[in-house]
């Protein structure tokens, strides 16, 4: 066979490689469960759709509907502080937003064999919220289970607790293994509020599990609720036995972790956004850090001023050493250095020694204040010689760089007081 008849047959045979389509993986539709007439009973109702059969709970509540110290409705007014506020912040939503209130439950917690077999979903509907609940009939019927939730429609905000981190790569680990039936997975916009709680209560809460920070922060203590460490067993149980009873009390420790979802970004908004303190000088000395982090200088300012006027300076010492870094940016060199020595009281360690580079900064080449700079710039030497936040290299780094300073401002003493 010749070269170029070669070369014909070869682009022959891509031509054809090109117009083959690839054969579409045919859904099966699973067989309903057995027991399925028995979780029926049990007060779930049954949802089918072209993938299978879903287990479903519904849940209306008024807006008045009182969760802890909060009525659902005040979540409204939670948004509209919002939209009034005009900050950049990971929390803010506005009244387009079609808000998603999202917890899971699973049969474990990581791995290929860890299936979701709870969704719930809270959402605001007109006068009232509606709670929606998804139960994993049984894994046949999963791709059933994971189209009802309707997560491949776009324009969702979903707000979890700890969701970016476990819930939501759990959904899209399982999307996955259905990815041939299902429509895409969408990407939704999502609030954590693990993780601002995380920010808000930094050095307050020794764990902030949500049944935690609903007892100590939302006034919040559940009765007769289940541990969480239950639920898969008791899923596992409902599935071989088909005795829904058990399930129901899961479906109800989900839905007060989705109430207090509500409540928590309630409560998390007030503390962000209204003047009247409610918490303690460290909760707000926490959200001024927070807002100077996301770049909002003027209420970061304004919210650890309001810490340093309520609290002494002891409870208040943290929230000066902050607020002296907005003075000192905005060019107010004589508040910012008394703030740096208020927090002096208080602070350790690293911030400590941050505070006397500051303030030796600041009498030497704001104030020509000599012999304080040079005060502090002793005070950060000893504090660099003890230091236990330090190794030996960065020591020696350190006392390297604050002896040019001393060296320097002994030098300058020396000819102020040689002068004339």
């Amino acid at each position: 066979m010749g070269y170029e008849t070669k070369i014909l047959q070869l682009k022959k045979m891509l031509e054809k490689k090109k117009t083959e389509q690839p054969e579409k993986t045919v859904y099966k539709k699973p067989e309903r469960p057995a027991y399925i007439d028995e979780w029926k009973k049990a007060g779930l109702s049954i949802v089918e759709n072209d993938f299978g059969v879903v287990c479903k709970r519904q849940v209306r509540y008024p807006s008045d509907y009182r969760h802890g110290k909060y009525e659902l409705k005040q979540f409204f007014h939670a948004v509209e502080k919002w939209e009034k506020a005009e900050i950049e912040h990971p929390f803010s939503i506005n009244q387009e937003e079609n808000v998603l209130f999202f917890d899971t439950e699973t049969t474990g917690l990581k791995g290929a064999g860890t299936h979701i077999f709870l969704l719930g979903f809270l959402e605001a509907d007109e006068e009232e919220f509606v709670l929606n609940q998804y139960v994993l009939a049984d894994p046949a019927n999963e791709a059933a289970f994971l189209f009802e939730s309707k997560l491949w429609q776009p324009g969702k905000t979903v707000v979890t607790y700890n969701g970016k981190s476990f819930d939501w790569p759990q959904l899209e680990t399982r999307w996955t293994f259905n990815k041939n039936y299902l429509p895409k997975l969408q990407s939704p916009r999502q609030i954590d509020l693990f993780h601002s709680s995380k920010r808000i209560w930094k050095n307050q809460l020794e764990r902030l599990k949500l049944i935690k920070v609903e007892e100590e922060k939302l006034g919040i203590k559940r009765d007769h609720d289940i541990p969480g460490f239950l639920a898969p067993v008791i899923y596992s149980d409902a599935v071989k036995s088909g005795n829904a009873s058990g399930l129901v009390k899961v479906l109800q420790h989900n839905e007060w972790d989705i109430l207090s979802l509500l409540t928590l970004y309630i409560h998390s908004t007030s503390l962000l956004l209204d003047r009247v303190l409610q918490d303690g000088a460290v909760t707000y000395t926490n959200i001024g850090k927070w807002y100077n982090d996301l770049k909002e200088h003027k209420q970061s300012e304004q919210v650890l001023s309001a810490v340093t006027k309520q609290f002494d300076e002891e409870e208040a010492g943290l929230a000066y050493y902050y607020l002296a870094f907005q003075q000192k940016r905005n060019k107010q060199f004589k508040e910012s250095a008394e703030s740096f020595q208020k927090a002096l009281h208080t602070i350790e360690g690293r911030k400590k020694l941050n505070a006397l580079e500051q303030l030796a900064m600041m009498f030497e080449h704001r104030m020509k204040e000599y012999s304080k700079a040079l005060q502090y710039t002793i005070e950060g030497i000893e504090i660099i010689r003890k230091a236990d936040f330090l190794n030996e290299e960065q020591k020696k780094r350190q006392l390297e760089h604050w002896d040019k300073r001393l060296q320097r401002l002994k030098g300058k003493l020396r000819k102020y007081s040689e002068a004339p």
